[in-house]
């Protein structure tokens, strides 16, 4: 099964701590943006968008990193305890996800990829935003172990991935005790979670200057 990613980036850890999480072992292919490696025709064949990450399975090639976290728990969990068969549960972790891709992640994102790649100033209103966001999460796990109820689902890897990038960032988590303490939970009982602290440091060092 090959994984085309880069480390730095939290929707391809998010899919490692999956994969990690049913027991399937990736390919890895290390895909240079950079270097425009994700342009290449070769690679357009797989994936269009070329965009990471992507996974190809014995010739079904799928990207989004969400939708390949889906696909590995549903092809291959030994259970329904990531992704759980019950309509409500499982609609509570597809608005887990969607809320990490739309809002959580994509905040973060706002922010700071503008100072990254455009080397702009900080945006005071979208740093406002990426802190709405984490308030939100707050508000969501009031109550729970994690994301979606009391049971570690993908949208904890999901969204845990995205918050290793924002804590690497500087990001101040303990006005938010509820995620904070979410956070330290994932990161004793996430499978894989130590690719993603390892692919969240690397970001640090490339992108923030090692803060």
């Amino acid at each position: 099964m090959d994984f085309y990613y880069l480390p730095g980036s939290a929707p391809c850890r998010a899919v490692q701590m999956t994969a990690a999480a049913v027991g399937v072992e990736l390919n890895l292919k290390l895909t240079n943006l950079m270097a425009g490696e994700h342009m290449k025709p070769e690679f357009l064949k797989l994936n269009p968008q070329h965009t990471i990450p992507t996974l190809v399975d014995n010739g079904f090639s799928l990207w989004e990193s969400r939708a390949i976290q889906i696909y590995l728990v549903e092809k291959y969990g030994k259970d329904d305890s990531l992704y759980p068969k019950d309509p409500q549960k499982r609609a509570l972790v597809n608005q887990r996800l969607f809320f990490d891709m739309g809002v959580f992640y994509q905040r973060f994102g706002d922010y700071w990829y503008p100072q990254i790649f455009a080397k702009q100033p900080a945006n005071a209103d979208n740093e406002k935003k990426m802190q709405e966001a984490v308030a939100f999460l707050n508000t969501f796990l009031e109550g729970h172990q994690y994301a979606a109820g009391d049971q570690l689902t993908i949208a904890d890897l999901s969204l845990a991935a995205s918050a290793a990038t924002y804590e690497v960032a500087g990001f101040d988590f303990s006005k938010y005790p509820n995620v904070q303490a979410w956070l330290e939970r994932c990161k004793k009982n996430a499978p894989g979670y130590d690719l993603n602290q390892a692919g969240a440091d690397e970001f640090n060092a490339k992108f923030l200057g090692g803060k």
